[in-house]
């Protein structure tokens, strides 16, 4: 095994039930803090990556309304 091939994290073993639910619980809020705070960067990356849409090649009407 290498170093690189060790776990990041250690998951907790032999859990109660609602020991799992606060641990997800408190997951999901730190996500979500995460995520308001980055919110701006996290956008700025979406639309520098989102796909340009392709100009139409066909100028023709019909190809706007397809038969399905």
């Amino acid at each position: 095994m290498e170093p690189n091939d060790l776990p990041i994290v250690c998951l907790p073993l032999n859990l109660s039930d609602e020991s799992v639910a606060s641990l997800i619980e408190f997951l999901h809020e730190l996500i979500d803090a995460l995520e308001r705070h980055y919110a701006g960067q996290l956008l700025r990356r979406d639309h520098q990556q989102a796909p340009t849409a392709p100009a139409p090649t066909s100028a023709d009407p019909s190809d706007a309304n397809p038969p399905f």
